[in-house]
């Protein structure tokens, strides 16, 4: 939806490359919602069924309700979500219901300020990104909450974090840190993989593997066995999901990947 955001998450836009003197795509770079709505039934008419909207932070787009409005009464889309650090959905979250939006994947990756701001860049505060998981819930969104776990950061949340979704009965899923475009110059040794996250868990709850939803579903799912609440890992770094990926990216600026990790696409606009 757009290549700007009011955060500076470490994984996808570091403060270091993304200073105050990074210039962002124009107005007229970025695709309108005409073109995205032109770009969706072309998808749809060759088999597409879900549109996740992303950006950057896509809520800071002006007309997204409009553009969801118009998305949703496409017949061929099943599922309409959108990836969002939470915010400015306390302005947002029922307009988008009420337009159509399914629901919502939250970026928190810590319960504690140090380490959210250190994942973050500083900005926004964790009670910000509660209320706005509070006004999703309360706004009647479907939502899972993503955490993304860097070695020496934040991995010491896991469990006050599991704590906290597990009593809400809150989907939370874990990622394995990685670099989201192939540019932050991550390292190895900053992830924690997802048979340590597991066995962090395993330290304090009972749980087990629930069989998958669908070909490609890019998270393991797990459900504790002491209450119907699940939790998730998406491990793309220790154990790559490639052979199965069935998704695709469209930029705001209009660029097709293939590959999350890609550097080079196809210009649709």
């Amino acid at each position: 939806m757009t290549d700007q955001c009011n955060f500076r998450c470490a994984y996808c836009m570091p403060k270091e490359l993304y200073g105050p003197d990074y210039s962002f795509l124009g107005k007229n770079e970025i695709l309108t919602n005409s073109e995205i709505l032109t770009l969706v039934r072309s998808f749809t008419e060759l088999g597409v069924e879900k549109i996740r909207l992303t950006g950057g932070e896509p809520l800071l787009r002006k007309d997204l309700v409009s553009l969801v409005s118009h998305l949703s009464q496409i017949k061929a889309v099943k599922d309409l979500s959108l990836t969002t650090n939470a915010t400015l959905l306390p302005r947002f979250a029922k307009p988008l219901k009420k337009a159509g939006l399914s629901r919502v994947n939250i970026s928190l990756d810590s319960l504690g300020d140090e380490a959210f701001k250190e994942m973050n860049g500083g900005r926004g505060s964790v009670q910000a990104v509660l209320g706005g998981i509070d006004a999703a819930i309360e706004a009647g969104l479907n939502l899972k909450v993503n955490m993304v776990v860097k070695k020496g950061a934040n991995d010491s949340e896991i469990l006050p974090m599991v704590r906290y979704f597990r009593k809400r009965s809150v989907t939370l899923r874990f990622i394995e840190y990685m670099d989201v475009g192939n540019t932050n110059q991550w390292k190895l040794d900053e992830v924690v993989s997802a048979k340590e996250i597991l066995d962090a868990i395993r330290s304090e709850f009972e749980f087990y593997l629930l069989d998958p939803n669908y070909r490609g579903e890019v998270a393991n799912r797990y459900q504790f066995k002491d209450i119907p609440v699940e939790f998730g890992i998406i491990n793309s770094i220790t154990k790559p999901f490639c052979s199965n990926c069935n998704r695709a990216r469209l930029s705001a600026d209009g660029q097709f990947y293939t590959c999350l990790f890609a550097t080079k696409g196809h210009d649709l606009k």
